[in-house]
């Protein structure tokens, strides 16, 4: 054998009529190029603000406050690229980059290629034990947490789990009461007196507009609430043009029916307002504990003392913010700031709402 001997020439000789034309290729049934890994720069790319998304549609608003303003409707390019969980996550409130055409000529489709540094990021998770999360809104500064004072009954333990995913985001709550025809909220409103966000209070029958455009003028607001809080007749008070569903509230059960099934954002003045779908449930498994402590700053100085570890709970040992409190270091106020910080971190440890 030639493999044996070391002889190639009898190899050589009997594949000498053989040339690189004999090899058969199969064709390619799509005909497609090779896919490269070098992405486009786009450097002709635009910027817009998504107001709203719907099945991989998203309505953006460009070259907002000129005379070019307009609406377009863009989808998600190939290239944006893909997170551990999958696709990149485009999102009402994000500033994106687009190409392709971006008139906003009726059946006009524009495409997404870049998602802007976002300043914030409210999120939430399916529960407290999942630490997957859901983007709800990006780039909001304002928190508008709406509850009724009755009809359905205040939760202050959903309310504490929005000031949670608000202080872990760096937004700043504001706490919206409806219905205060129906109840007088002082008795709720005890459980945040220790908290510093405005509170703003609304009848049935007459809504605070004046109060409320000033609060929201110049900034991007995000309005969270539970199903039949009035959020979104908040919001087409705002906005008329807005028509969002209004829903009623179960005579038996007590709890609202969802109406809002999408996040939309409408201009108010020369800001924003997100509506978003009423929840009855809003996990907090993404949440490190510890970013609730830095939005306490006045606490978060007293926790320089405090043991390595240390949960800052009532029971936990040595606690220098207990201490401090109980001594009377920030005076009443402390001692309520105290109670509504645990009650906070104690809310990451306890059963979905």
């Amino acid at each position: 054998m030639s493999w044996l001997t070391g002889d190639d020439d009898d190899d050589d000789r009997k594949y000498s009529e053989y040339d690189e034309s004999s090899v058969r290729m199969r064709p390619n049934p799509k005909a497609n190029k090779p896919r490269s890994k070098i992405r486009p720069e786009h450097a002709d790319a635009i910027e817009g603000r998504v107001f709203s998304v719907d099945r991989g549609r998203y309505g953006i608003w460009v070259d907002e406050g000129t005379a070019d303003e307009r609406q377009i409707i863009a989808a998600r390019a190939r290239e944006l690229g893909r997170n551990q969980q999958g696709k990149v996550s485009v999102v009402t409130g994000d500033w994106v980059d687009l190409v392709g055409d971006t008139s906003g000529t009726e059946g006009t489709l524009a495409r997404i290629v870049r998602i802007r540094e976002r300043t914030t990021l409210l999120r939430r998770s399916a529960d407290d034990t999942d630490a997957v999360e859901r983007i709800i809104v990006a780039n909001a500064d304002q928190m508008l947490i709406v509850v009724a004072a009755a009809d359905p009954e205040p939760r202050p333990r959903l309310v504490d789990r929005y000031l949670v995913a608000a202080y872990d985001a760096g937004i700043t709550p504001i706490l919206c009461i409806t219905k205060t025809d129906l109840q007088d909220p002082a008795a709720f409103l005890e459980n945040f007196a220790g908290l510093e966000f405005g509170v703003i209070a609304s009848r049935s029958d007459e809504v605070p507009l004046d109060e409320l455009r000033e609060l929201l003028d110049g900034h991007t607001t995000v309005a969270v609430g539970h199903s039949g809080v009035g959020k979104s007749t908040l919001v087409n008070a705002l906005v008329p043009d807005a028509n969002r569903a209004v829903g009623h509230v179960n005579a038996v059960t007590g709890r609202g029916r969802h109406t809002s099934s999408s996040t939309i954002s409408y201009r108010v003045g020369s800001g924003w307002v997100v509506d978003t779908p009423g929840v009855r449930s809003f996990g907090l498994g993404h949440i490190d504990p510890s970013k609730i402590l830095s939005s306490f700053t006045d606490l978060a100085v007293l926790a320089e003392e405090c043991p390595r570890g240390c949960t800052h709970l009532p029971d936990a040992p040595d606690c220098a913010i207990s201490e401090a409190v109980a001594a009377g270091a920030l005076g009443d106020v402390g001692r309520l700031r105290l109670d509504s910080f645990q009650r906070l971190i104690t809310t990451l440890g306890s059963a979905s709402v």
